[in-house]
């Protein structure tokens, strides 16, 4: 496992392969990490203890959607939206990042039949 000291606190690396990245993540109370996006990855946050909010800025419309987890509580940010997270209190939490699931990947041109 891989730790790397963050500027609001710590993350370790779990799980990393071509599919999916799993991070276990301490934050200190007011820590917060840049605003960012990615191209291509869903990014999951579970908050194991504590509270953290997450700020999503939505793509399809002007709005800065903000969401409060506490401790049990998880969301998901979508590939290419700008967000953050903020720490209210010491959070411990778990990150994971994937990519669009491949059970989406169909594309129908009719709905079959009999």
């Amino acid at each position: 496992m891989m730790i790397s000291g963050k500027t609001w606190g710590q993350t370790e690396t779990i799980l990393q392969n071509s599919f999916v990245e799993f991070h276990r993540i301490d934050i200190k109370k007011n820590g917060y990490c840049s605003l960012h996006k990615h191209e291509f990855k869903h990014n999951m946050f579970y908050v194991v203890s504590g509270e953290l909010e997450i700020e999503v800025y939505k793509n399809d419309y002007d709005l800065v959607d903000t969401t409060l987890l506490c401790a049990g509580e998880m969301t998901i940010c979508k590939p290419n939206e700008y967000h953050r997270f903020r720490a209210l209190t010491d959070v411990l939490c778990f990150e994971l990042y994937y990519p669009e699931p491949l059970s989406k990947d169909i594309l129908r041109k009719d709905v079959g039949g009999s």
